[in-house]
């Protein structure tokens, strides 16, 4: 119960910020013309579904679409910057009153802002900001905050590895040099890593891009860096669960599965089952339905050229209005108390590959899950009321 009133506080949070009494977008008015059944027209453009929370995104985005009484056109780019564009242009013809663009690469998707604005057409930068160019809103996870907790959890648990040295070995797998995202990501991650390598507690021995969020590419990253140091790597900071996979198999084939620490992003559900396993280390779990709920009511906003209540901005050579939804750290000792709980994925999936003697007790959390779940749920309040008697900064 106390994880659905945790979203409860999200969607009705979501609620607020489409209600429009503060911060206002960059709004050009909307599209004005409707769908021939007279409704709003959504264009969902979208990078790849290749990860298994971009199909949740998809899903959620067009249920909600539905339920407001939006037409939605959804187009997927497969990691083409062309196609992305042209497929763009093609919903602008269908008379789209509002784009939703989850990029492919930040830089080059500034071609599709520019031609909708030509159609005053606003667009909504969904999870990757579209760089250099006057979105009319930015929606995503802190993304920065998750590079600190992915950092900060290998820190903190390096303690808990059979003699580990000091200096310990960290390898960092960034994501793709295309996305906003990775760069962010690495940014938090620097935050506090930087101060751990100048105490001389750890070295960094590798840094480098996966191309395409790949997991091959995490898997050659890791085994160079496993070559470089004799097996020698206390901790490998994936940047998100796929190749958070990538690095895991490469630590496989040395005999070193559970001896390093292995951070991820997105709590996909083989991830999961890696942690329940004892395989990977931690994931950030990121509610995906107040995102892609937040999108659709600002879409409807936007379209119909009302205000957008937001109440954080993200620099892009000028203040973006920017929705910022919190992540969650997930790992052994709270996987039941988070992912599970909230329906995100079953018990029966995650602990497939454990004896059920080992699975979480559904009536049975310790103090110390408990007490995290009161946190989140303080710290969700505390946002709410926060929203609530916001003023406006822009």
């Amino acid at each position: 119960m106390r994880s659905l009133k945790k979203f409860i506080v999200f969607l009705m949070a979501a609620a607020l910020l489409s209600a429009g009494c503060a911060n206002q977008p960059n709004q050009s008015g909307g599209n004005q013309a409707k769908s021939s059944s007279g409704k709003v027209r959504i264009g969902f453009s979208m990078d790849t579904l290749k990860e298994e929370r971009w199909q949740r995104d998809r899903e959620l985005v067009e249920a909600h679409a539905r339920e407001v009484g939006a037409d939605i056109i959804t187009q997927v780019a497969n990691g083409s910057d062309s196609l992305q564009l042209a497929q763009a242009e093609n919903m602008l013809t269908q008379g789209v009153n509002v784009l939703i663009v989850a990029p492919h690469d930040g830089q080059a998707a500034k071609a599709i802002v520019e031609s909708a604005h030509r159609q005053n057409v606003p667009v909504i930068s969904y999870d990757r900001l579209i760089l250099g160019t006057d979105v009319d809103l930015y929606l995503s996870h802190q993304v920065i905050k998750i590079g600190e907790m992915q950092a900060q959890y290998a820190l903190d648990h390096l303690n808990q590895l059979p003699n580990a040295p000091k200096p310990a070995n960290f390898v960092l797998v960034q994501g793709s040099p295309t996305d906003n995202n990775a760069k962010l990501l690495h940014d938090g991650q620097m935050n506090i890593l930087n101060p751990a390598v100048q105490r001389g507690d750890i070295r960094i021995v590798v840094d480098q891009p996966a191309r395409e969020w790949k997991a091959e590419e995490a898997l050659n990253i890791t085994e160079n860096a496993l070559t470089q140091t004799n097996n020698n790597i206390q901790a490998v900071v994936a940047s998100n669960d796929g190749t958070a996979g990538g690095a895991i198999r490469a630590i496989e084939e040395q005999n070193l599965t559970g001896k390093v620490i292995v951070t991820g992003q997105d709590a996909e559900l083989a991830a999961c089952q890696r942690i329940a396993e004892g395989k990977q280390t931690m994931t950030v779990y990121k509610p995906i339905k107040p995102l892609a709920y937040s999108a659709v009511d600002a879409a409807m906003k936007l379209a119909h050229g009302e205000r957008v209540e937001t109440h954080d901005t993200v620099d892009n050579g000028k203040p973006i209005p920017a929705i910022l939804i919190p992540p969650v750290s997930v790992d052994r000792s709270n996987m039941a108390d988070t992912v599970i709980r909230d329906g995100y994925h079953k018990l029966e999936e995650v602990y497939a590959n454990v004896p059920r003697e080992q699975w979480p007790k559904p009536q049975a959390q310790s103090n110390t899950n408990a007490n995290a779940r009161n946190r989140r749920e303080e710290e969700n309040t505390e946002l709410f009321a926060l929203i609530c008697n916001m003023t406006p900064t822009i």
